[in-house]
């Protein structure tokens, strides 16, 4: 589960074909890719935007970067040590492709490195990279359907432990119920 929202900011334009937000978001993120797990909060400067090609193709991007306080470990680990908690230097691209009322492409690639610093547990640090590509496709009304790339990865380094590298991929096929707003892109008429 992630979300990130706005919390202060203020919008911009680049030309007529460019609009844009920009300020300090908030954002929540828990992942568990089945081998770890990895939890976090933070506040990030960013900016948001669209830019309009034409009246039917659009893309969409978010970038990010700020500070959280996150906690990570292994799913069904052996060892009780093996988890770090702590101040979060964390990073965000999102991108949108948007072909009218029909389909859309996403890519969602972010990256956050959990610290000793204010922490606890055996010391050490993690570094965890999360990418995401998806294609979704109207299929009829607000009936669609979506693949999905994804793939995970964890590299953590223990004080008197080993280092330990993780990582999980997936590939899915669901169903999807879109609403009638055109996956998203801004109106400005």
């Amino acid at each position: 589960m992630s979300t990130r929202g706005l919390l202060i900011g203020k919008d911009y334009e680049a030309g007529e074909r460019y609009r844009a937000i920009w300020g300090l978001y908030g954002s929540y993120d828990y992942i568990s890719p089945q081998v770890f797990r990895v939890s976090s909060t933070a506040l990030s400067l960013g900016t948001t935007g669209e830019l309009r090609f034409a009246d039917e193709i659009a893309v969409q991007g978010s970038l990010l970067g700020g500070l959280g306080y996150a906690g990570v470990g292994t799913v069904h680990g052996s060892l009780n040590t093996d988890y770090h908690y702590g101040a979060a230097p964390q990073a965000l691209l999102a991108l949108r492709l948007i072909y009218g009322d029909r389909a859309s492409l996403d890519l969602t690639a972010r990256d956050s490195f959990v610290s000793k610093v204010g922490g606890t547990g055996a010391g050490g640090h993690d570094n965890i990279a999360r990418t995401d590509l998806t294609l979704t496709m109207r299929l009829r009304r607000e009936h669609g359907m979506a693949i999905k790339y994804l793939w995970s990865r964890r590299d953590a380094t223990f004080p008197s432990l080993s280092d330990l590298s993780q990582s999980r991929a997936t590939i899915g096929l669901y169903y999807v119920y879109l609403g009638r707003e055109r996956f998203g892109a801004v109106d400005w008429r």
